[in-house]
């Protein structure tokens, strides 16, 4: 390996985004947690705490029961949802992070919006683009803002990955490759999950789901935003009736660079993004999943070199960044309009599927 990639290796979890000390910090951003299902409950409330940047002081779901015992366990305050619509706690918190069905998102944020708060929203930003527009609008209009929960970008493997490529490591890119699958329903079998199964709730299941993963990741490690795609998506299983059990699709790049993506609600566990150049091929094997961890490899002339670093907390560096970000003054990046891109590259991708024509899109931000 020579020394100018050892170079771009070394430290290689070094947060390039932080400009605060952490223990500077005597009053972290207090965050309202809407939505407890289990990513809620088992990542991103974890991942609140860890950070010294955020701390949970509230949290609100349609389920009494959930919320009592949340708030029991973690010392926080319980509010129903309509007494968060009314901002009857907005006193406790700061921000507000939305884990809710795609297809809610935007009711939360809207009354975030309106309370004057910071917002954080899990991704997909909605179920169709018109929604996620709408809901991009209300922190526009309220001058709050918006961060998107894309944290594969304050990963460091997808940093490091985007940093080698802007180095030209890998010399010209010449197309990528990018896997996702699991077995939805035996992985997250709960009852809080359903809801992906349902189209109005959801606007898709495999795509919408996981398939935004290596779409975001792609476009974020390229620093480019696909001008054309096209799909396929299939569904073979009743469980799945309505929404898409599998997809393919293909990401045409600026300068011709395409990206082939197989993602899947119903085939073994996989997650694996790869990139090849001229000169060297970069890989992420493990990608993807919070609950693994992630693996870098840089392969040049024959020699594969694994890199070996401490894995970080994936959901503790995403909220570490929006506290930073806020505390700083800084913008967020990924924000809302990066967000929309991809809601619509979604929807050109179903459209794609569904007329089996390739679809045109408006190229880069």
């Amino acid at each position: 390996m020579s020394s100018s990639l050892t170079d771009y290796l070394d430290d290689f979890t070094r947060r390039d985004w932080q400009t605060l000390a952490p223990d500077d910090v005597s009053d972290p951003v207090r965050i309202a947690v809407v939505g407890l299902g289990w990513f809620a409950r088992e990542w991103a409330l974890p991942g609140i705490s860890r950070s010294a940047f955020t701390e949970a002081t509230v949290v609100t779901d349609t389920d009494p029961e959930a919320v009592e015992a949340v708030a029991s366990a973690r010392d926080v305050s319980g509010a129903t949802p309509e007494e968060f619509h009314a901002g009857a706690a907005a006193e406790e918190y700061d921000a507000v992070y939305v884990a809710t069905p795609n297809a809610i998102h935007l009711e939360y944020v809207r009354a975030a919006a309106a309370q004057g708060k910071a917002v954080l929203c899990e991704k997909p930003l909605e179920a169709t683009p018109e929604r996620a527009q709408k809901l991009v609008s209300a922190c526009d209009d309220a001058g709050v803002p918006l961060m998107v929960g894309y944290r594969m970008q304050t990963d460091p493997v997808a940093r490091r990955l985007r940093d080698l490529l802007d180095a030209g490591a890998a010399g010209d890119v010449v197309h990528v490759h990018a896997t996702m699958s699991q077995t939805m329903l035996g992985e997250l079998g709960s009852d809080h999950d359903q809801w992906r199964l349902d189209p109005e709730l959801s606007g898709g299941c495999a795509l919408m789901d996981i398939g935004i993963y290596p779409l975001n990741t792609i476009r974020f490690a390229l620093g480019a935003d696909p001008v054309r795609v096209s799909g396929r998506t299939r569904t073979e299983h009743d469980a799945f009736a309505g929404v898409d059990e599998h997809a393919t699709y293909r990401l045409e790049f600026p300068g011709g660079v395409d990206a082939m993506c197989t993602v899947s609600q119903n085939a073994q566990h996989a997650s694996r993004l790869e990139v090849t150049g001229t000169d060297a091929r970069l890989i992420l094997d493990p990608a993807f999943y919070e609950r693994e961890d992630r693996g870098f490899a840089v392969v040049r002339d024959g020699t594969r070199v694994d890199v070996d670093f401490e894995q970080v907390h994936q959901i503790e560096e995403e909220f570490a960044y929006f506290g930073h970000h806020l505390l700083a003054g800084e913008p967020f990046y990924p924000d809302g309009d990066h967000a929309l891109a991809d809601v619509r590259t979604l929807d050109a991708i179903y459209e794609s599927a569904e007329t089996g024509a390739p679809v045109e899109l408006g190229g880069a931000e």
